[in-house]
């Protein structure tokens, strides 16, 4: 699996950050997502914020939605990181 400075991916802290202001458990957004016909259980989710495993499209967007996540963010958060390890 492919890997950027040893992580699966960069949105897990912004997702972990999200969901805890929302107060949410992973149980609950695992809940949300389903709604919305993605499935990831609370173990996956755990997987995505500790960066160790890739996020599908679909599952950013859902995740994006349900965490009221803004793109910008995102993009910003990927600049940090090139910034900090490049």
């Amino acid at each position: 699996m492919k890997k950027f400075n040893e992580k699966r991916n960069i949105i897990g802290d912004i997702v972990r950050k999200n969901r805890e202001k929302m107060h949410y458990s992973k149980t609950e957004l695992s809940h949300k997502l389903e709604l919305l016909g993605v499935e990831l259980d609370r173990f996956e989710l755990y997987k995505i914020e500790t960066s160790k495993t890739s996020v599908k499209d679909f599952e950013l967007i859902a995740l994006c939605i349900v965490l009221e996540i803004d793109f910008n963010e995102i993009k910003e958060q990927m600049e940090e990181f090139i910034e900090n390890y490049a």
